[in-house]
């Protein structure tokens, strides 16, 4: 198996996991639960989320939060920390709006109901499960795997 990946390079694989599939559940730490959202990625503002929601949303009213994410094939997870607020800033919408979104806001980027949402990531956690293939039989037959048979981790203050 190959040397364990940079935290940087977990990072960049955490994304372009998030990209093909960006739901995450997310919820502000006021003790209410977290819920499925679409996370919207612009390139150029590295370790922010946006999310559509509607203003009577959770965590609309913004907030310390929590988000978690799994891939679509249960390979990479991540737990990330930052702070919600509203970003209403209507260059921002025109550029993350897409046909998703616009299903959900029959009213289009005029609908009343729509804000846009901005996750600041202050810190992260991810989770590769790159296991060999004798960590996967090992598995099977509730052998230990070791380290070099595992995958990767990676705490980073920020995942850009």
């Amino acid at each position: 198996m190959a040397d364990k990946d940079t935290p940087q390079e977990v990072a960049h694989k955490f994304i372009e996991k998030l990209k093909s599939s960006p739901f995450v559940m997310i919820g502000l730490t006021d003790g209410a639960h977290s819920e499925p959202m679409t996370a919207q990625i612009d390139d150029d503002q590295p370790n922010v989320l946006f999310f559509f929601a509607g203003r009577d949303n959770r965590i609309a009213k913004g907030g310390d939060a929590m988000a978690q994410f799994v891939g679509k094939g249960h390979d990479f997870f991540a737990c990330m920390a930052g702070t919600v607020s509203q970003m209403n800033d209507r260059t921002q919408i025109d550029k993350l709006w897409n046909n998703q979104v616009e299903a959900w806001f029959p009213g289009g980027k005029e609908d009343p109901n729509l804000t846009l949402l901005r996750f600041d990531i202050d810190s992260a956690e991810l989770w590769e499960t790159d296991i060999s293939l004798t960590g996967r039989v090992k598995m099977l037959f509730g052998g230990t795997i070791t380290s070099s048979e595992s995958s990767s981790h990676a705490v980073v203050d920020s995942i850009g």
